[in-house]
């Protein structure tokens, strides 16, 4: 199970938000590269990093910082946050991200995300972000009336590989993960599914490897030091 720690980004500084809140932002490490290079100082080799800006802004905006992190030797990192074409996703992963996550433009454009599948295959992984068991977009801001397994079946009709799941009420809470709505998706779909929000401790790592996740991201857990990243990897095995 692979472990991802989470770089959230904005205003060039790691932050944390609480259920996904902007004006809950609160700064966790002034530097998101030295905060990427100690992660894998600590065993990570995957990277989970959001633009924050990009999210609620539509575009890419910390694009100097993710290339720098995108530069550390054997880290592969992902990167979702602003994300809404073919040209931003030739750029990113010409940067060397391993991964983009598509989120708002995977709701709204599937076109584009059809595109995104047949030119760069599992490059292009899928967030799906809920509120109340529907999907949300632009930042989490707005939320659509489409069921997040519904959106999951089309994602993977597509072609798309991994999901990443978050519910969004749990996201920064340390109150575990949603485990009951996770599992709902990685029954219903083929895909590769990593969970995402709520994580607080090392029993949830060992719970969500005992239901055979994909993969889980954690965030504040790290930051708050109520889990060892080092343990979680170790246990992940990754």
């Amino acid at each position: 199970m692979l472990i991802f720690p989470a770089i959230d980004i904005r205003d060039g500084k790691c932050v944390r938000l609480y259920q996904g809140k902007f004006d809950s932002s609160n700064v966790v490490a002034e530097d998101p590269v030295s905060t990427a290079i100690k992660f894998k100082k600590e065993g990570a080799s995957f990277l989970h990093v959001v633009d924050l800006d990009g999210a609620l802004n539509g575009k890419v905006k910390n694009r100097e910082i993710i290339s720098k992190i995108a530069s550390i030797e054997d880290l592969s990192v992902e990167l979702g946050g602003g994300i809404r074409s073919i040209e931003t996703i030739d750029e990113l992963l010409e940067l060397g991200l391993d991964r983009v996550i598509l989120g708002t433009s995977a709701l709204s454009d599937k076109a584009m995300v059809t595109e995104a599948v047949k030119k760069y295959g599992d490059k292009i992984v899928v967030g799906i972000d809920a509120r109340d068991e529907k999907v949300a977009v632009k930042g989490w801001v707005e939320v659509s009336d489409i069921d997040y397994i519904e959106f999951g079946k089309q994602m993977e009709d597509i072609g798309v590989k991994t999901l990443i799941f978050t519910d969004i009420s749990r996201d920064g809470t340390l109150s575990g993960t949603n485990m009951d709505q996770l599992l709902k998706l990685k029954n219903a779909v083929s895909c590769n599914v990593v969970a995402s929000g709520g994580i607080k401790n090392i029993d949830d790592i060992k719970e969500l490897k005992k239901k055979d996740a994909y993969g889980v991201i954690i965030g504040k857990a790290i930051y708050s030091k109520t889990l060892s990243l080092k343990e979680a990897i170790e246990i992940g095995g990754n």
